[in-house]
């Protein structure tokens, strides 16, 4: 079945530092206040604990308790959700990107793009793989805060190669002019709907977070931005936009073709 229309919630939430059931606790009761019938339920980066130095501490597996509440909520709702954790696997220490379907289906990315001012790099291990998941007729790429500024990761190959961007953030406020600016010129240039979702309030750091969560049309028009405090925010898009436009505007018929080459 293909549906021309998907409805996604956007959950700008206000996360509690380094405390995984209470933020799961919020979370639950967020999910929980939604009414509208929705086929997308998107968190922020790291929505269990906040962002935190002593990272691989909190880090833990894919038959851990955050991705089997996320598989709870998928069943019990019948929606996909999306968020990012940290998952030890192996020897190895991954900003995970899980996404969880309502028949149980699963589907990961780790963060390729890992942040250095806070020496992210060091701790954690990138990824090697951009996934593209095709649900309903609709291509979907997820990716994670940093990889918003590498235009080259996000960038398709083909004309129908996604129709959405997701991005999961923990993006502080001090840039949201950066968040805000490259979330449209990633929409632009791929003409696709981009959906940014950034958390809100003050981490463990005392640095706050505006949120800024957006919703951008492949022309490159806001079709929501959640501004600053916790929301919870539904709405509809419909796939015609893009394909309308991409007749319309057909950009993609002149585009450079390329090969990433990872380091």
């Amino acid at each position: 079945m293909k549906y021309e229309k998907l409805t996604f919630t956007l959950i700008q939430g206000n996360l509690s530092s380094n405390k995984n059931l209470d933020n799961l606790q919020h979370f639950t009761e967020l999910i929980h206040s939604i009414e509208e019938k929705t086929d997308f339920i998107i968190l922020p980066e790291l929505f269990t604990r906040g962002y935190s130095l002593n990272i691989r501490s909190l880090a833990e597996n894919m038959n851990g308790p955050t991705v089997e509440w996320m598989l709870n909520i998928a069943r019990r709702k019948n929606v996909n959700i999306i968020g990012s954790l940290v998952i030890k696997e192996n020897a190895n220490y991954y900003n995970r990107l899980v996404w969880a379907q309502g028949d149980g289906t699963i589907h990961q990315y780790d963060k390729r793009h890992l942040f250095r001012m806070t020496d992210e790099h060091k701790i954690l291990d990138d990824g090697k793989n951009k996934i593209i998941v095709n649900f309903q007729g609709w291509k979907i790429c997820p990716l994670i805060c940093y990889d918003l500024r590498f235009p080259v990761w996000s960038r398709k190959k083909s004309r129908d190669e996604f129709d959405i961007l997701i991005y999961v953030a923990n993006w502080p406020e001090s840039r949201s002019y950066h968040w805000k600016s490259l979330l449209i010129a990633r929409a632009i240039e791929n003409q696709s709907f981009v959906i940014g979702v950034n958390r809100t309030g003050i981490d463990a750091y005392d640095i706050p977070f505006r949120g800024d969560s957006m919703i951008i049309d492949p022309r490159g028009k806001v079709l929501c931005d959640l501004e600053d405090g916790e929301k919870v925010f539904t709405t509809t898009i419909n796939k015609s936009i893009i394909e309308n436009y991409r007749v319309e505007f057909p950009t993609w018929q002149d585009a450079d073709q390329f090969r990433i080459q990872l380091k």
